[in-house]
């Protein structure tokens, strides 16, 4: 049978990873696939790069244009990044009658509607595994092993960068901003941290997770996100006391008027199988209900952890190549014309626990005022940490953790306690899910 055709946009850690991967298990892919694919031209700024990796057994150009135009090109791999040049890469080689494939989180995140759309019209694929949580196959598990189920919540550790941060603040007890520099020098943190540490990569792949779990269009900017830049070491070790692990979590969940769709540090409790997941390891929970909770767990980046998705998915692009669009797995698992336009709910409508940590002054009757406050806005507390006093010091740090409440009555609640004469400063507040 003749081979499928292969069109590589981007040669760098993916690219690269993807055709070591190729090449080195082209036997058995080839069995899988039932007939050959191999990755016939690649684009690349870096001609020499492209050459010497590629060693004369693909073309190599750095007109990126040329490949998504190539009529000996079957499917088109996007793995260059970015949401402009890729996104007209994209509707490009759909244009052109090209299946794709992209590990880019963002270009779907912001763009993914349109692109879906273009690809139904066209009667092509878009596959996407490798855009989340790299080599987890998270995305078949929610458009096809759990497709028997009703998706009820799903809360994941999906970015490697801030878990490695908050494992090693946990352990040694060190700040956030000299493990940030540790994960920089390691290779873990790009120079420009920001869309790691402030929830945005986590956002984005929540965002297209969330679209799959309950047929709705993709909603990245409805997502709230919070980053991780303002825990401490004394809220990790007061929650660890507490029996508590602080990791950085994307939920999505369906709940009565809608869909949350949160990024923000979280404690889980510490018996929870992920809040054990360590370093820069993924894991995700889904709850179905016909299967219970399920959990997913694996190496979130890294060259060929990205690439055994991005693999997995020329396969599977390859053994649907030619059957009938309207027998396809759909982009979304549900039916195009089956999307709900189910809202997202504003944050201040979402139901949480919390930790609320206080520096008070050491006087009688703080509490008193502080619990009042709690309980007129329907706050009950499920345990509180007070710590002594030090010699000389007269203000102490207090903890509690709420029962679930409506965020606005929090918010309000935080607003008021703040307010008190006999309170030193900010309250700390970090959400807290149970997950059971």
């Amino acid at each position: 049978m003749k081979p499928i055709n292969a069109g590589l946009l981007g040669i760098g850690t993916v690219g690269g990873g993807t055709w070591t991967v190729l090449a080195r298990n082209q036997e058995e892919i080839a069995r899988r696939a039932g007939r050959e694919i191999r990755i016939d031209i690649v684009a690349d700024k870096d001609l020499e790069r492209a050459r010497k990796l590629t060693a004369g057994k693909a073309r190599v150009t750095a007109d990126a244009y040329a490949v998504v135009r190539d009529p000996a090109v079957d499917i088109v791999i996007e793995l260059i990044g970015g949401t402009t040049l890729a996104k007209d890469l994209v509707l490009a080689a759909i244009e052109n009658g090209k299946h794709v494939i992209t590990a880019n989180k963002a270009l779907l995140a912001l763009h993914g509607n349109e692109i879906f759309a273009a690809a139904q019209k066209k009667g092509v694929m878009v596959a996407f595994e490798a855009a989340v949580a790299g080599g987890i196959p998270i995305i078949k598990a929610l458009r096809e092993g759990l497709t028997a189920n009703r998706i009820e919540w799903i809360a994941g550790i999906i970015n490697g960068t801030s878990n490695f941060i908050l494992s090693e603040m946990r352990s040694r007890g060190a700040s956030f901003d000299v493990v940030l520099k540790e994960a920089q020098a390691k290779g873990y943190a790009e120079s420009d941290p920001t869309f790691d540490i402030e929830g945005i990569d986590a956002a984005h792949k929540l965002t297209i997770m969330s679209a799959i779990a309950f047929g709705i269009p993709m909603q990245f900017g409805k997502a709230y996100t919070e980053g991780i830049k303002a825990l401490t070491a004394k809220d990790i070790a007061y929650a660890e006391q507490l029996g508590y692990r602080i990791k950085l979590l994307g939920i999505t969940r369906r709940a009565k008027d809608g869909i949350e769709l949160r990024v923000h540090p979280t404690l889980i409790p510490a018996k929870r199988l992920i809040a054990n997941v360590e370093g820069v390891m993924n894991a995700i929970l889904v709850k179905g209900d016909a299967v219970g909770a399920t959990l997913y767990y694996g190496a979130g980046a890294g060259a060929e952890a990205t690439a055994s998705a991005v693999v997995a998915d020329l396969v599977d692009v390859t053994r649907m190549h030619t059957a009938d669009p309207e027998h396809r797995v759909p982009h979304l698992a549900f039916q195009p014309d089956q999307l709900h336009d189910t809202p997202i709910l504003p944050m201040g409508k979402v139901e949480t626990a919390c930790y609320l940590r206080l520096a008070v002054y050491d006087r009688p009757g703080v509490m008193a005022d502080v619990t009042r406050i709690l309980a007129d806005l329907s706050i009950s507390i499920g345990a509180m940490l007070q710590k002594e006093a030090s010699e000389g010091e007269d203000v102490v740090d207090v903890v509690i953790l709420t029962h679930r409440s409506v965020e606005e009555n929090i918010n309000q609640a935080i607003v008021k306690i703040e307010a008190l004469p006999t309170i030193a400063g900010k309250v700390v507040r970090i959400r807290l899910e149970e997950l059971n």
